[in-house]
């Protein structure tokens, strides 16, 4: 396998953090962005102890800021090396919040880190992605996204409408920019965006492998990942819930298992041109299946995606063909 230059958001813990520890052995360079000094520290510490640490590279960038992505993309811009595979893979939620938090920008957090931050990213760095002789993008989106399956059947379902939050701009609670603030069907709606993204970027660029996928309900042991956030508001009920879909129903998927299944999509055999969606699906306790699916309806509506493309272009104050010349 040819080593490759990949660059995963949400690499310091979670499925993130699992992926990047395997391509590291594996013998590929990372760019692992990290929101703050003492992540890069603590991330440095666990990769060294891989021995990986050679390879790897942790510039600051938080996503819940899109001037620090703006300053994140303009260095790696300067750095000037191509990057093989991009990884939007970082996710926050945090549910059973009663009231929207809210980015230096003033976007509804969710949306800010899970689809805005990762807009803005991959317009600024897909000049990079497209010097690459064997460029792939990955999305990490979640099976929450459609209203059919079961995660998307709990609770609200996830649904953009016109995306009338999006055309508000700043102090919108919800995407559809009518519904009140649920901090659950915010974390759904964004994984929504995440898909229609990944569909609008392969429509206009039909060469470039563009993996969008689902790891399944991923609960790791002691909290952590996006999963921070909602302890805040319902410890409780987060470790009873952890205890009944982990470890009784068992229902999850454990962050090492998914991970793998990150790195294969990042580093693997080149795969089809045009835009692709893999879920790890349940069939059974403890037995998941990760097979190539059909998104949901929503999410397969070109017009939508380029719509949400361009309202988003926007917002992270680009244009919305800026950088994203036809290949």
């Amino acid at each position: 396998m040819q080593s490759r230059h990949i660059l995963i958001t949400g690499a310091s813990s979670g499925i993130g953090l699992a992926a990047a520890r395997q391509l590291a052995r594996a013998g590929h360079r990372l760019t692992l962005p990290c929101r703050s000094q003492t992540r890069v520290d603590a991330l440095a510490e666990v990769m060294a102890k891989d021995g990986g640490i050679a390879q790897v590279s942790s510039p600051l960038g938080d996503l819940a800021d899109l001037a620090s992505v703006e300053t994140l993309a303009a260095g790696l811009l300067q750095d000037g090396r191509p990057i093989d595979t991009l990884v939007l893979n970082a996710g926050l939620q945090y549910s059973g919040a009663s009231a929207p938090r809210w980015s230096p920008q003033g976007f509804e957090l969710t949306l800010a880190v899970n689809h805005l931050a990762h807009q803005s990213l991959l317009q600024r760095l897909l000049p990079l992605v497209l010097a690459s002789p064997r460029p792939r993008v990955v999305v990490t989106a979640s099976e929450v996204h459609d209203p059919t399956t079961p995660g998307g059947r709990v609770g609200l379902a996830a649904g953009v409408g016109t995306l009338e939050g999006l055309r508000q701009g700043p102090g919108a609670a919800m995407v559809n920019g009518t519904s009140p603030f649920n901090a659950e069907k915010a974390y759904k709606d964004s994984k929504l965006c995440n898909l229609l993204m990944a569909r609008a970027l392969a429509n206009q660029h039909r060469q470039l492998p563009v993996l969008a996928w689902s790891p399944g309900l991923v609960i790791p042991r002691g909290g952590g990942g996006f999963f921070r956030y909602s302890r805040e508001h319902n410890p409780l009920g987060q470790a009873l819930f952890a205890l009944l879909a982990r470890d009784l129903l068992r229902l999850s998927e454990t962050p090492a298992r998914a991970g793998a299944l990150l790195a294969g999509l990042a580093a693997d055999q080149a795969p089809a041109t045009g835009f692709s969606y893999r879920s790890n699906r349940l069939v059974g306790p403890g037995q998941l299946r990760f097979e190539e699916r059909e998104p949901s309806a929503e999410a397969s509506d070109d017009a939508l995606a380029a719509q949400l493309w361009q309202l988003s272009a926007a917002l992270v104050g680009l244009q919305a063909d800026q950088t994203l010349n036809r290949h």
